[in-house]
């Protein structure tokens, strides 16, 4: 072997050398788990934030069938497999509308529908959810929205034709979930103080939060209904302040014909129901159930 192909000897490394390399490793280290540390912290951070989405989004009240079966309304489909609240016309009825309701309360709270629904011919179910009322089961969309599903199917099967949908605030998302879900079995569409996407009225009210990161629930209604190609009506309130009126325009830009927007004027998130009068059902019945309509599914 020449000597041009030998390796140079290592040069001696000096104490004052070792002890900057060691020194240097230390640090490193230490930054290293610093960084991890606050990595950690903030994951658990993030973490601990998402767990409380149930306790800011779901606000249920417990009660028992027979609290909850009163003013004439009875157990629906029945007492012992209880999913909501049912109010018969006193004729033959024009259609069934299937409630879901806000987020706070259980569906024996909402019993204002039934007035003004029957005397337009319709038989109303309040439908409950999972974890409200006597109801056993889970808080979130994936509970809420499959159980929603499975309510209207068997709205549909028991009754037939024509079926509407109506969902308020929280409500309005999962109906609108759920009738995508379900669109061969609903004739309309209501969907009242309602969001385009949760994470936006979530990023309204909560705006140095990293919601698009926190949220496991996104009720993304604008996704659920783009294809869904039946009779939808959009109502906002003007005042609100929980869900501004501008995710409900976002909503009703969004959705294809036929589709209509109603402006409730004067009125907030809760008091909505107060502002409206039977002339403003009866159009609002008459665009979502058309004489067609009923006459197209009249038959399970």
């Amino acid at each position: 072997m020449s000597a041009g192909s030998e390796h140079a000897p290592a040069k001696p490394q000096s104490d004052a050398e070792a002890g900057v390399r060691d020194g240097a490793s230390s640090s490193l280290r230490a930054g290293l788990r610093a960084a991890a540390g606050s990595v950690f912290a903030a994951c658990l951070l993030l973490t601990g934030i998402s767990m409380l989405q149930d306790k800011l989004l779901y606000f249920p009240e417990r009660a028992s069938v027979a609290e909850m079966a009163s003013g004439g309304l009875s157990p629906w489909p029945n007492a012992a497999d209880f999913r909501g609240l049912l109010a018969e016309t006193g004729s033959e009825p024009r259609g069934t509308a299937v409630i879901f309701h806000g987020n706070a309360g259980h569906a024996g709270h909402r019993q204002y529908y039934v007035g003004e629904l029957a005397r337009l011919g319709l038989r109303v179910i309040l439908a409950e959810y999972p974890a409200y009322g006597p109801r056993a089961g889970d808080l979130g969309e994936q509970s809420l929205v499959a159980d929603a599903g499975q309510t209207i199917a068997l709205a549909q099967r028991m009754y037939g034709g024509p079926l509407l949908v109506i969902g308020e605030s929280l409500g309005a998302g999962v109906a609108a979930a759920a009738s995508a879900q379900q669109r061969t079995a609903v004739a309309g569409l209501l969907l009242i103080t309602p969001w385009d996407r949760l994470a936006h009225v979530a990023g309204h009210h909560y705006p140095l939060l990293p919601v698009q990161w926190l949220l496991r629930d996104r009720y993304d209604s604008v996704a659920h209904l783009a294809s869904f190609g039946r009779p939808v009506l959009v109502a906002i309130a003007a005042d609100d302040q929980i869900v501004p009126p501008r995710f409900g325009r976002a909503l009703h830009a969004a959705l294809a014909e036929p589709k209509r927007l109603t402006v409730i004027e004067g009125a907030g998130h809760n008091d909505w129901f107060d502002r409206l009068d039977d002339g403003w059902w009866r159009r609002a019945i008459d665009f979502l159930l058309p004489a067609s309509n009923a006459a197209d599914r009249a038959s399970p």
